[in-house]
């Protein structure tokens, strides 16, 4: 292939090298996930986050400038990670589309948390099995905010399915949703969007708090990612309650109780899996030995079990695949009949 054809092939994605990207990135993400240890997108993220605000805290105290501070942040982190992932992604592929083809799949798959939600998952609930709630407490303290040292074992698989439940949408979900956009809408391939939402899903996890010091700095973060994820939250709960056949249910009750919720998507992504394996999510939670009540959302018509998480999991999965699906099948028939 000569140098402008992989330019051509580069600058606007064939549907095809699409449609393998998005397939590939997917099976590595449910084969391998995140192994432990391995340098991932995010660290470079968070360095980035982790100096500047810091550099802005310590430099300005000012409300309106840590505001200002916070939104060439969020803006400029955000808008730079998709440049980043879309340049780079052009060299690859000028180089050979395969090469090209290879490495925007490994780095979509870091994108997808399916794998890694899992493996957190499992890793808190197997010392339950053997009654160890000691050691479960101990697990779950390395993926969760709130204080563990005292919760009983329903708690303990309370913030589990919480964790899962919540992150299905911004870990999974969203993340695929703007991969499939960057395919398939803009043609400019599935990393640079799917980086770009990272991005703001790493910023807000880092920065995006309501609380001191991250007030003001923090703000646009927050609000940004909560702006990214409404759409993809709104569609995965049609999604999965098109899938359990509880949709009228599923949007009744989350009207009724996710709006209680400050976030506007966590709410609904967790109301709709309590809806569908009939438990009830929220209540108190502690904070550095703060209480913070969640609203509770649903009925609790069975109590959370092992086994009711892995079908959260389940529901995650069956999700991620039917639009993968779709998008894969009307890719095909659009390379077979759209010319």
């Amino acid at each position: 292939m000569s140098s402008p054809i992989r330019l051509a092939v580069s600058i606007v994605q064939p549907t095809e090298f699409a449609l393998g990207v998005l397939a590939i990135a997917a099976y590595l993400d449910f084969l391998i996930g995140d192994p432990w240890g391995w340098p991932h997108p995010v660290q470079g993220m968070g360095w980035v986050i982790s100096h500047y605000s810091q550099w802005v805290l310590n430099r300005w105290k000012h409300p309106v400038i840590r505001r200002i501070a916070g939104i060439i942040l969020a803006t400029g982190v955000v808008a730079s990670t998709g440049l980043i992932g879309w340049g780079m992604i052009q060299g690859f592929y000028y180089l050979h589309p395969l090469l090209g083809l290879a490495i925007e799949s490994i780095l979509l798959a870091s994108c997808f948390a399916g794998r890694s939600l899992r493996t957190a998952a499992e890793t808190v609930l197997a010392p339950l099995t053997d009654s160890d709630l000691e050691t479960a407490r101990q697990k779950l303290s390395l993926y969760v905010g709130r204080d563990t040292d005292n919760l009983s074992e329903s708690e303990v698989m309370r913030a589990v399915l919480e964790t899962v439940t919540e992150n299905a949408v911004d870990g999974v979900m969203a993340p695929l949703f703007y991969a499939i956009a960057g395919s398939m809408i803009f043609h400019i391939g599935a990393l640079p969007l799917a980086f770009a939402y990272k991005a703001a899903s790493t910023l807000d996890s880092m920065v995006g708090y309501r609380d001191e010091p991250y007030t003001d700095l923090g703000w646009c973060s927050a609000k940004l990612e909560d702006i990214l994820t409404w759409f993809p939250c709104r569609l995965t709960v049609i999604t999965l309650g098109l899938l359990s056949n509880c949709l009228p249910d599923i949007w009744r009750i989350c009207q009724r109780d996710a709006t209680q919720d400050p976030s506007p998507n966590s709410g609904w992504s967790e109301c709709t899996y309590a809806v569908i394996l009939g438990v009830q999510l929220g209540g108190i939670n502690y904070y550095s030995g703060i209480p913070k009540p969640k609203p509770l959302l649903n009925t609790p018509l069975n109590p959370i079990t092992p086994e009711r998480i892995h079908q959260g999991m389940l529901l995650t999965r069956w999700c991620f695949l039917t639009w993968l699906s779709i998008t894969l099948s009307c890719g095909f028939l659009f390379t077979q009949f759209g010319g």
